[in-house]
């Protein structure tokens, strides 16, 4: 079954962990529904969600990879609604 999540990034580094945050999310474009990020320049931080419909592995194994990379928090909202 498949849920629909919302994924939240805090990039601590963006000039440094961008690059890899990208790869990471393009790996898994089937799923990925729709993306904003918002850019923090004076804080030297970016906010991204990303919307995504797939099932709770790849859900969860995307979250894991980007929770992977250094200076990068992740956290993950899932629907307890099935589609």
């Amino acid at each position: 079954m498949r849920k629909v999540a919302v994924i939240s990034a805090i990039l601590e580094d963006p000039k440094t962990t961008q690059q890899e945050f990208n790869d990471t999310i393009a790996s898994f474009k089937g799923i990925i529904k729709g993306r904003m990020g918002i850019p923090i320049p004076e804080q030297s931080i970016s906010l991204v969600s990303i919307a995504v419909l797939g099932d709770t592995d790849e859900i969860n194994s995307l979250t894991g990879k980007l929770g992977k990379i250094d200076k990068i928090s992740v956290k993950t909202a899932m629907s307890k609604k099935d589609f």
